[in-house]
């Protein structure tokens, strides 16, 4: 039987993220109340307080990890804030949850069979808290003292820390030395040092050392000085997905392999190994099973297949919360001639908690507008503010939030600091929205290739 590994804290690495304006990057979770009563605008979130009254209970029972394997189906007109309210979701449960994100389209586009890769999303939106024992080094930093060879240029070192009850000196290699000086760790800081993986994680400033407080700044965190031993035992829990677990123990790469992307099919019988062995775990104490969130954005896209295999999927007692968006309305079931409502067969829409959103009315539409314009760092005139308004009451809000940074770029061109009403004026006359664009193409339809607008009127009259 393989061997089933389980990652290593010392095989995680720090990554400097990157923050992107996005569609949904000004969302901050679901907006509501201890009460589970939703605030009119809060967190990102502008109206739609039925709806998220309905998600904020959902991710109560989320967070309890009292239920597995339902499905739920926000459905709406488009630009209803279907997916902000699935981001809310996913920003309110933090990241020791896991949530995935994909569209229903994705599965067409991947090289492997459509099953596999919504059997891997499934595993990717299950958590394993695996809890380890780890010998660390605690204590205030007294003195650090680094030489380095005049010959070689290799640098060596020797770092003195104390608790409360003792004081040791500790010989320092460059690797040490090189995260000390990263970490910009002096004398009075309290850390920690991982003796498996020697990583250095400062914990704060001593209290004796608080007398600086001028010097350091208001947001330095003091901490006490620790007690007892300087060198002690200490549980850590760390997250990872089954789906991380399959790909290290199914590749001669291993965990490399989820930095490349290509993990492939991976075979039945591993996962049932792996399956084993977490429940082995669960049994002894150092494991819990975290059930997360799968959400499948434009789900009418899957076809006939895809809606079996998770019918079969939601039953199984290792499955996630599956969250389901759609904007269509009585539409074709793909694979098949029938229609049903939102694209999805009978079986799979009985199984689903529906969540409706409804169009924004003009007063939530602005305060959106502004929210945008706050995420985009984007100044804005009150008389541009309710031009672009009525442009997205007119049009559709998308149109209207695109405008936002064209508009302060036409700005910025004529140097000027505030997006006024002649900005959005003119970004609105160079970039059409659907509905005039839609227009156009019926006036001058003769005058493009492949004219079926007119044969089809053609038809029509004739019949």
């Amino acid at each position: 039987m393989t061997t089933v590994n389980a990652p290593k804290i010392s095989e995680y690495k720090e990554a400097t993220r990157i923050e992107r304006v996005g569609a949904q990057s000004h969302i901050r979770g679901l907006g509501l109340d201890g009460d589970l009563e939703p605030r009119n605008i809060s967190q990102g979130m502008v109206g739609q307080k039925k709806a998220r009254k309905a998600a904020g209970i959902i991710l109560n029972t989320i967070r309890a990890g009292k239920i597995a394997g339902r499905s739920i189906l926000i459905a709406g007109q488009p630009g209803t804030g279907k997916t902000a309210i699935a981001m809310g979701i996913a920003k309110a449960l933090g990241n020791d949850i896991p949530f995935t994100a994909m569209a229903g389209s994705e599965i067409f586009s991947l090289q492997m069979s459509k099953t596999e890769s919504l059997t891997q999303a499934f595993r990717r939106s299950i958590g394993v808290r695996i809890k380890e024992e780890t010998e660390i080094v605690e204590g205030e930093v007294v003195e650090i003292e680094i030489d380095k060879s005049a010959t070689s240029g290799a640098k060596t070192g020797k770092i003195t820390l104390k608790t409360t009850e003792m004081e040791t000196i500790y010989d320092l290699g460059a690797k040490m030395i090189e995260s000390i000086t990263k970490e910009k760790i002096t004398s009075g800081d309290v850390i920690t040092i991982d003796k498996v993986s020697g990583r250095i994680s400062k914990l704060g400033r001593s209290f004796s050392k608080a007398s600086e407080f001028d010097a350091l700044g208001p947001q330095t965190r003091h901490v006490q000085c620790p007690e007892g031993e300087i060198e002690k035992r200490k549980e850590v829990v760390h997250t990872v997905t089954l789906h991380e677990i399959d790909v290290i123990n199914s590749r001669q790469k291993g965990f490399l392999d989820l930095f490349s992307g290509d993990t492939g099919e991976i075979d039945s019988e591993i996962r049932d190994q792996i399956d084993s062995k977490v429940a082995e775990w669960k049994e002894e104490g150092k494991a819990d099973i975290v059930p997360g969130v799968l959400f499948i954005d434009e789900v009418h896209m899957l076809d006939i297949e895809c809606f079996s295999f998770l019918n079969r999927a939601l039953e199984s007692d290792k499955a996630p919360i599956v969250i389901l968006a759609t904007n269509r309305g009585i539409t074709t079931i793909r694979g098949t001639t029938y229609k049903g409502p939102h694209g999805l067969p009978i079986d799979l829409l009985d199984r689903c908690l529906i969540i409706q959103t409804e169009p924004y009315n003009e007063a939530e539409i602005r305060s959106i507008l502004e929210i945008r314009c706050e995420e985009e760092d984007v100044e804005m005139t009150e008389e541009a503010k309710e031009v672009l308004t009525k442009i997205g009451v007119d049009t559709t809000l998308r149109y209207a939030i695109q405008l936002i940074t064209t508009a302060n770029l036409v700005a910025q061109k004529r140097k000027s600091n505030e997006v006024d009403v002649e900005d959005i004026r003119r970004v609105y006359s160079m970039f059409i929205d659907h509905v005039r664009s839609t227009q156009y193409l019926r006036d001058h339809q003769a005058e493009y290739m492949f004219d079926e607008y007119q044969k089809q009127a053609q038809k029509m009259q004739v019949e």
